[in-house]
């Protein structure tokens, strides 16, 4: 046994011609069979290599049609039936009908490059063109398999908890593109009779027009890497891009495009590269932080800023206005008390993320007047919700202004020149009688303490 391998190794011609003997044994059996048939039915002898021709084609073809059944009647199910009372999921994804059916698809044919030297040993010209047009179905079904399959395995990606968010779909269609490409130049080959590296080399000379050709292919895969690795943008972010009119969330991340649906349902399609050279905005920060910034102004009248008398004084603490804050009672600022109600305002509100940064400000003072400016975060980040907190914000500080003593800036209008102008729409609420009917409860509380 030992002597027969390593004369095989050797390429021994006694071996060579033992194999080429036991083929031509099996062929001339099988012909010998196939005449024995046609002689008892008396088919003369002049017709028969034609007839050889379509008698063996027939039963290769039965062979193929049998296998074909075979795999899509018996196997597919079994492997249906299997992966289904498995617990995992990702055979179920794997091993989806379209990968099963490409793969049944390279059965028949391989069967016929297998048999072909045998039953068609006759038809040497015959049998080599049909083995050369199956050779080239099965590298077509093998990249749709290929291309199936990594579909399937994108699917499962796109599943799993660590790489949903990232945006592989251009790595993926990069892969498939390899793979119809090594297809394209095993068919070429395959054609014309030459070694695939051969048909390399021959591209290689047109190297420069390829890459002309394929630019945007390469740059996007470039980029698309380089959004994965960094994770720069995942489907679903909210972006922001106003070179190119995108204002959107993220639906889709291709090899060649990135898909941007605008807020007025639009689609905007960036080239990926861009992404990467440009400047864009991703809000997804913002979401993951829990909380959407606010961050607006009023412009108050400087005239209505005032210091505060000793009523206001003793109004302004008898509502909690000047709760937890430090203060000269003789250099008490009206606009202080109402920054510091604001303050307080905003830390109470149900729907307002006091962990986040939080104050009220003044900004430098413009001819429309003094800018005081809201910084603060909301709990929400939804759209709706974020627009309703900051109009509920504003209306009550609108309302209330004028209960400090403060007025809003505003240009003229013609109420301004009205008779009814110096009317006052909100009196202050504030008198001497409420503040010293609420000493004089002060004072009954303070001896029943006592007292007690």
């Amino acid at each position: 046994m030992q002597k027969a391998v390593t004369n095989l190794k050797n390429n021994n011609p006694c071996i060579i011609f033992a194999k080429e003997n036991t083929t031509i044994k099996d062929n001339n059996n099988m012909n010998h069979y196939i005449d024995s048939i046609f002689s008892y039915m008396g088919i003369n002898s002049a017709a028969r290599p034609y007839l050889h021709w379509i008698v063996a084609l027939t039963i290769l073809l039965i062979i193929m049609y049998l296998s074909k059944i075979i795999c899509r009647r018996i196997l597919i199910p079994i492997v249906k039936k299997i992966t289904g009372k498995t617990q995992s999921t990702w055979d179920d994804s794997l091993f989806n009908d379209k990968v099963l059916n490409n793969l049944s698809e390279l059965i028949p044919p391989l069967i016929f490059v297998l048999l072909a030297p045998y039953i068609l040993a006759e038809a040497d010209a015959l049998g080599k063109f049909l083995t050369k047009i199956c050779s080239i179905y099965i590298v077509a079904v093998a990249i749709r398999f290929v291309c199936s399959l990594l579909t399937s395995l994108y699917t499962l990606s796109s599943e799993h908890e660590k790489l949903k968010n990232r945006a592989l779909q251009g790595v993926f269609q990069m892969l498939k593109l390899v793979a119809v490409c090594i297809g394209v130049i095993i068919i070429i080959s395959e054609i014309v009779d030459k070694d695939p590296m051969n048909v390399i080399a021959g591209f290689g000379a047109s190297a420069a027009i390829l890459m002309l050709v394929f630019k945007d292919t390469i740059m996007g895969l470039v980029a698309g890497v380089q959004l994965s690795v960094n994770d720069m943008l995942r489907p679903g972010d909210w972006i922001t891009m106003p070179k190119y009119g995108a204002d959107g969330n993220v639906i889709e991340v291709t090899l060649t495009t990135v898909k941007v649906q605008n807020w007025d349902k639009t689609i905007t399609t960036i080239p990926p590269y861009m992404l990467i050279s440009d400047s864009f905005q991703n809000w997804r920060g913002m979401f993951d932080y829990g909380g959407r910034r606010i961050k607006r102004s009023i412009y108050l009248d400087m005239r209505s800023i005032t210091f505060c008398d000793e009523a206001q004084t003793e109004h302004f603490k008898a509502e909690g206005w000047l709760d937890g804050a430090e203060y000269d009672k003789e250099n008490l600022v009206n606009l202080f008390v109402f920054r510091n109600y604001l303050e307080n305002y905003l830390r109470n509100h149900p729907r307002v993320n006091s962990q986040m940064i939080l104050m009220v400000r003044q900004l430098q003072p413009t001819p429309q007047g003094l800018p005081l400016e809201l910084y603060f975060f909301s709990a929400r980040t939804e759209w709706i919700l974020y627009e309703k907190l900051q109009a509920e914000v504003f209306e009550h500080i609108f309302a209330i202004l004028p209960r400090f003593g403060l007025r809003v800036f505003q240009s003229p209008s013609g109420f301004d020149f009205s008779e009814e102008k110096n009317e006052e729409p909100h009196p202050l609420p504030y008198s001497k009688k409420k503040i010293a009917k609420r000493k004089k409860e002060q004072m009954t509380e303070n001896s029943a303490t006592l007292f007690d």
